[in-house]
């Protein structure tokens, strides 16, 4: 078993074993599935209430995008659904109750999709 996780450098590269801020490994996989971008290949859609004072929003999480992949996929999404939203960490969300139209335009660009929650 390697180790994954320093108190001393954060988390390693399971390949080199460096910390992955540093790691000179020409796998990008091992890069991305250390520093948890890729998860289980699906994108997951959560109607949330609580803390918004009873307004729904969608939250969208699984995505193995960062920077401004992220923030323009979220630009893409707010103007199918035509309301507002907001890039936050990894995940995406989305004003309003959109959830069918986001699955729809989420699969329309390739992504696997689940509706997550009730």
């Amino acid at each position: 078993m390697s180790l994954v996780y320093s108190t001393d450098k954060g988390r390693l590269c399971p390949t080199c074993s460096k910390p992955v801020a540093v790691c000179d490994c020409k796998n990008k996989t091992n890069k991305l599935t250390a520093s948890g971008l890729i998860g289980d290949g699906i994108v997951r859609l959560q109607r949330q209430t609580q803390g918004r004072a009873g307004k729904a929003v969608v939250v969208i999480s699984g995505l193995a995008l960062a920077g401004e992949a992220i923030k323009d996929l979220a630009k893409t999404l707010k103007q199918r659904c035509g309301c507002g939203g907001a890039v936050k960490g990894d995940t995406i969300e989305i004003q309003g109750d959109h959830r069918e139209t986001l699955k729809t335009e989420l699969e329309r660009l390739g992504y696997k999709v689940k509706i997550a929650g009730g």
